[in-house]
């Protein structure tokens, strides 16, 4: 490698034992260098690649249960408009008295107040499975308590 003119005169000029504690510290700064920019990234992509793979499975066998989850519904009889409104009044029963179902058409309203999140959640995916009721509307409030507030619309399959 030839260096310019000037340079290659600097060069010249310095000690041998000099050139080699300025090459020496060149190849500490390129090996820094090569350490931040190639190997650290790497490094810490390979520290956290077996803590990804696991969220990755984790979020694989939902969506595989949910995708079983659909296949089933799919497979399933269809239901009369009746079936599934004496199923949705039955599924409200649990909830108590501060829940109110009103039903006009194929609109369902569903009136909470001081109800349970576990609860609220196990009545939705009932209402869902069995009376194939699709939520279409909510209006919630987390109140004090950390029970429900509010109001929950939904619908059912034509008649």
């Amino acid at each position: 490698m030839t260096l310019p003119p000037r340079l290659q005169a600097r060069w010249d000029s310095i000690s041998r034992r000099e050139q080699q504690l300025l090459l020496a510290a060149l190849a500490l700064v390129l090996g820094a260098v090569l350490w931040w920019v190639a190997l650290a990234p790497a490094l810490a992509t390979l520290r956290t690649a077996e803590r990804q793979h696991q969220l990755l499975d984790a979020q694989l066998q939902q969506m595989q249960r949910l995708q079983a989850q659909a296949k089933t519904l799919q497979a399933q009889a269809p239901m009369s408009f009746n079936e599934a409104r004496r199923l949705l009044e039955a599924s409200v029963k649990p909830l108590g008295s501060a829940a109110r179902l009103s039903i006009v058409g194929e609109r369902v309203t569903l009136n909470l107040q001081g109800t349970a999140p576990d609860a609220l959640a196990q009545w939705l995916a009932q209402a869902r499975l069995n009376a194939r009721a699709v939520p279409s509307e909510a209006r919630l409030l987390r109140n004090a308590a950390g029970t429900w507030d509010g109001m929950l619309v939904l619908t059912l399959s034509a008649r």
